[in-house]
């Protein structure tokens, strides 16, 4: 069955080429069009350490089979060219139980069992002017006020208008209106939510997200600044400010990662009264193999930092487990990484970071502390039959005296098959 259903997202996905008119095909829709197909095995352990006691779940821990499909046309000719775009996922159940749910991997049913597989297509229509492109349907942006979280066994999307524009070189416009997503572990539409630092509010909704941005990239593209507006209706608004610079000096390059963040409450205030300022910096010094880095990142305000549900963020200090957003509070990072190929060994990377947080105000009394190590070890073959296979293994350690504890175990393997 499961194979079949993935057959059949590539047959409506392929059935969109062919519908496309004859001439089109000299024209570039069918040319220019791509199709790749990721196979993501994806294995999750979150132990709930501190947690005691028969009605409370002390961990989550399932097993996945992934199936990610890409499919984008060329445009057809003209000065207006028209094309498609389409996304399928297909998620498998590997292993889990009652228990053990709620990993971010598979969605749980009625019954508390979560679901043997579940299963998406979303198709975008597009069309381009010049340097410009508007998309209408299923999206998948990137940015600096609704990042890509792709951080589960599937990614997630959203429903609504994209537009994109680089007429002016250097300069980069966006503007879009969204009106649902499909969680990463669902198939199905749904509300947009929001999230206050850790805690999702998943009991309000909004009935769209709005942006506009821009982003310059200057000085021989090594500086980049970014002016950004998001809106999630009747719940918050926010402004973005961001600097992005890279320096070679001699055999080192260094980096600077910059961004502000103000957000406040919006409309008809769905959860109430909104403040919070988030700063956040992030160095980096790379040479041979070792970059390292250092960070520190601050909340301002009333509340923690706000964003869509269940998103990550680009705070310099959002780390996979504890995001270090919560209501006044102050971090520092550490973190190497390392590329085996300076040793000769291509293929194999390793990252190493430690962050703390303090000051936070937990609303009970006392000051709120946390901290995070996270491992991950990662190694792509390079050549054979499994050329190009990624394996990734992440091992988190997380604490907190005001929210759960967390041990964490990640085992990921990729791989990409190009179509056409």
């Amino acid at each position: 069955m499961s194979k079949n259903k993935l057959y059949a997202v590539a047959v409506v996905s392929a059935g969109a080429v062919i519908a496309a008119p004859l001439q089109a095909a000299q024209g570039g829709f069918v040319e220019d069009a791509t199709a790749t197909l990721q196979l993501r095995n994806y294995y999750f352990s979150r132990d709930f350490s501190d947690i005691v006691g028969p009605n409370q779940q002390s961990k989550a821990e399932e097993w996945a089979q992934g199936f990610i499909l890409n499919f984008k046309s060329g445009y057809t000719p003209g000065p207006v060219g028209f094309g498609l775009d389409a996304i399928g996922t297909l998620g498998i159940k590997l292993d889990s139980s009652p228990d053990r749910v709620n990993s971010g991997l598979l969605p749980v049913q009625e019954d508390g069992e979560a679901a043997d597989e579940y299963s998406r297509l979303g198709v975008a229509a597009k069309m381009r002017l010049s340097k410009t492109e508007l998309k209408v349907g299923e999206l998948q942006p990137n940015l600096p006020v609704l990042s890509y979280s792709d951080i589960r066994l599937l990614p997630p999307s959203y429903q609504g208008a994209s537009l994109t524009s680089s007429e002016i070189a250097g300069l980069t416009l966006q503007a879009g209106h969204l009106t649902g997503t499909s969680l990463r572990n669902e198939a199905g539409d749904d509300k947009l939510q929001p999230m206050i630092g850790y805690q999702p509010r998943r009991q309000v909704a909004s009935d769209a997200f709005n942006y506009a941005g821009a982003d310059y990239a200057f000085n021989g593209n090594r500086t980049t600044a970014g002016l950004w507006y998001a809106q999630l209706e009747d719940i918050y608004e926010q402004r973005y400010l961001g600097l992005k610079h890279f320096e070679p000096v001699g055999d080192w390059l260094l980096g600077a990662n910059l961004g502000f963040y103000d957000s406040q409450e919006d409309g008809k205030q769905l959860i109430g009264e909104l403040d919070n300022r988030a700063f956040y910096s992030l160095f980096s010094a790379k040479h041979g193999g070792h970059t390292f880095y250092v960070g520190y990142q601050g909340m301002f305000g009333d509340h923690g930092f706000p964003r869509v549900f269940a998103n990550v963020s680009p705070l310099g200090n959002e780390v996979p487990t504890f995001e270090f957003a919560s209501a006044d509070e102050r971090s520092w990072q550490v973190r190497h990484d390392y590329d085996f190929a300076a040793l000769g060994i291509p293929g194999l990377t390793t990252t190493l970071r430690y962050i703390k947080g303090d000051n936070v105000d937990t609303g009970r009394g006392f000051e709120g502390k946390d901290w995070e190590r996270d491992l991950d070890i990662g190694y792509v073959i390079q050549s054979g039959a499994l050329k190009g296979l990624g394996l990734r293994v992440r091992n988190v350690t997380a604490r907190s005296n005001y929210r759960t504890d967390v041990n964490e175990n990640r085992l990921i393997l990729n791989y990409t098959l190009t179509l056409f």
